[in-house]
């Protein structure tokens, strides 16, 4: 698979939503508290598009190696464990008849490290950051819902220019879906999936996760 045309694509939205950050950052420097070695985001809880899990793998697996890349695989297998076990508890809740609102609400108070952040508490990947890592510390809108870092110094009620996440997901996931329509994956609904960053870490995107090739075809047959 060729992916540069999908990552120029990809790279090309992140660097709009640098843009946007600065910006922010430039009329509201008293509020955007972002600075070096500032780890808040880096145990916040989300997840990775398609596009977004397939870049950060690249660029992941290119500049780390040998023990370097085990370590760090290590460390992602632990963040991912337990991040299954949030999300399998945040599902019985929400079977349980916990509201969908609730349960956002808690899951975005859940700190889990990144298993990318070092113990200089500094990125190793950070010129590759995914895009919410990257609009972390400046206001921002998901679901109708604004929200913005708890070390910022917005202050609440007063309107200030906001990232619409909605829309930059909506993006992601087309660049995700004319990368798998070019492949002629036999999986279309890759498009929509969400995974975490330690997930996109472990994950072999190979043939038959991507739905292409003999692979797929061999398994309808089976």
């Amino acid at each position: 698979m060729d992916l540069e045309p999908y990552f120029m694509k990809y790279e090309a939205l992140s660097k709009a939503t640098d843009q946007v950050f600065e910006r922010v950052r430039q009329e509201y420097p008293d509020c955007v508290q972002c600075k070096a070695e500032c780890s808040d985001c880096c145990y916040a809880l989300f997840d990775l598009t398609l596009i977004e899990a397939l870049y950060l793998n690249e660029k992941f697996k290119a500049k780390f190696k040998d023990q370097d890349r085990d370590r760090l695989l290590e460390r992602a297998n632990r963040a991912d464990r337990t991040i299954h076990k949030i999300k399998r508890e945040a599902y019985r809740e929400l079977k349980a008849g916990k509201s969908e609102d609730e349960i956002l609400t808690e899951l975005g108070s859940v700190r889990v490290r990144c298993p990318l952040l070092n113990d200089q508490d500094l990125c190793d990947l950070y010129e590759h950051r995914p895009i919410t890592c990257r609009l972390y510390g400046i206001p921002t809108s998901i679901g109708g819902k604004g929200r913005t870092c708890s070390l910022s110094k917005f202050k609440d009620g007063t309107a200030y220019p906001t990232a619409d996440l909605d829309k930059i997901l909506g993006r992601l996931q087309e660049i995700s879906a004319e990368l798998l329509r070019d492949i002629q994956s036999a999986n279309i609904k890759l498009a929509d999936i969400l995974m975490p960053l330690s997930m996109a870490m472990l994950t072999e995107f190979d043939d038959n996760f991507m739905g292409i090739g003999d692979s797929s075809s061999k398994e309808e047959t089976a």
